[in-house]
């Protein structure tokens, strides 16, 4: 594979970027500019142009909103989204629930959810883990038995990202508890969140922050024809969204983002004789993380191409090593980031309304530091945690 991009591909480059830097919305640059600072309305706003543009789905088949781009071309896209940075295409909608539409849903599934996927006219969340069933996922208890024309749904989810925000949930239950194997007898159902019986209770997590939640489900009736292809089918089709989640949670452009924020805020900050910039230490940190994402970004490029060269929706292992490296990789930018910031990591909105509009521009780089960093200790956990993906390289990439 070539390493260095192409005329063409740099060119495609300064197109995204001439893209993002005239349609980005003021609001989506107020307060430093990235998350957590984004707003639902942010998120929305920036799929809607995206999806305006034909740019909000560009790795879907061309008949559902695609962009036939090349996997370099694709790759060049979310890194640049994620450098700028913008709010991402969500990922529920765009990588995880709508491919598993395009390749698995009937006419009419497609026909009503996926334009609405693609504007974010619908908000999605993911209902796969549960209690006792999070990296084993095959152990999940949610129940749902047919009753008429419709499934009865019983159960609990948690650490459901955005459920508060979400009008429907794509969800993993068990419709025959007496199948052989307990990857088998397990549906995947698309769940309208205003229906009865489904409540949503949130829990703060340690940045102080209302990310996830419990989702329970009580005796609520949902239309068979909300489940995705064949009944008991469904962990097929969980793998197969696994592995979309799993490339995008590599990330290299949001690791890339932190480092080179890490960056200019060590221009400013003195060290012994210099900046600390300049400190051999910090250089050196610098460099072993630029090595590791430079491969990291290599093996993206590879999965994604011969994905494409495949042209068929069998999950990719590989997928697990990007998973598990690009966690450890935003660990680690995340923590250099926060060692850079040293005392200066402590600001947070509450700090910068109390300067009153007079925010010290030095500081800007920190905000936000705090809840990067201790939301970067979940990536090594969300999308199968990273011992569960070395289990998974070890029987299906290197046949152990």
């Amino acid at each position: 594979m070539e390493l260095a991009f192409s005329a063409e591909e740099l060119g495609f480059r300064d197109e995204v970027r001439a893209f993002i830097a005239e349609n980005l919305p003021p609001s989506a640059t107020a307060n430093g500019g990235r998350w957590p600072h984004w707003s639902k309305d942010d998120i929305v706003t920036w799929q809607r142009i995206l999806n305006k543009k034909g740019w909000a789905v560009p790795h879907w088949p061309e008949e559902h909103g695609g962009t036939n781009w090349s996997a370099v071309q694709r790759y060049i896209f979310l890194e640049e989204l994620l450098l700028a940075p913008t709010p991402e295409p969500l990922s529920f909608n765009v990588n995880m629930v709508g491919p598993v539409l395009c390749a698995f849903g009937n006419e009419a599934q497609k026909d009503f959810f996926l334009p609405k996927l693609r504007n974010l006219d619908l908000w999605f969340c993911q209902g796969f883990s549960e209690p006792g069933a999070g990296s084993d996922l095959a152990s999940l208890r949610t129940s749902a038995v047919p009753d008429g024309d419709d499934y009865i749904v019983n159960g609990q989810k948690i650490w459901t990202s955005m459920a508060h925000r979400a009008d429907w949930i794509f969800a993993l239950v068990r419709t025959d508890p007496n199948a052989p194997k307990r990857q088998m007898g397990i549906s995947f159902l698309l769940i309208d969140m205003t229906s009865p019986g489904v409540t949503v209770r949130g829990i703060k997590t340690i940045d102080d922050a209302h990310h996830v939640n419990e989702v329970f489900f009580d005796n609520v009736r949902v239309p068979i024809s909300n489940r995705i292809g064949e009944e008991n089918k469904g962990w097929d089709y969980a793998k197969f969204l696994l592995g979309n989640e799993r490339t995008g949670i590599a990330r290299v452009g949001l690791s890339r983002e932190r480092l080179n924020r890490a960056k200019r805020l060590a221009e400013k900050l003195p060290a012994f004789n210099g900046a600390l910039a300049d400190d051999p230490q910090f250089r050196r940190k610098c460099a072993t993380i630029e090595m590791q994402l430079k491969s990291l970004e290599i093996t993206v490029m590879r999965v994604l191409d011969r994905q494409r060269r495949r042209n068929d929706s069998t999950p990719d292992p590989a997928t697990s090593v990007l998973k598990m490296r690009g966690a450890e990789i935003q660990q680690s930018t995340a923590e250099l980031l926060a060692d850079v910031a040293g005392p200066m990591v402590a600001p947070t909105d509450a700090v910068r309304a109390a300067y009153e509009g007079d925010f010290p521009t030095e500081l800007e780089e920190t905000l936000g530091i705090i809840p990067h960093y201790f939301n970067s200790r979940a990536a090594t956990i969300y999308g199968g945690s990273n011992e569960i993906q070395r289990n998974i390289i070890a029987k299906a990439v290197l046949g152990l």
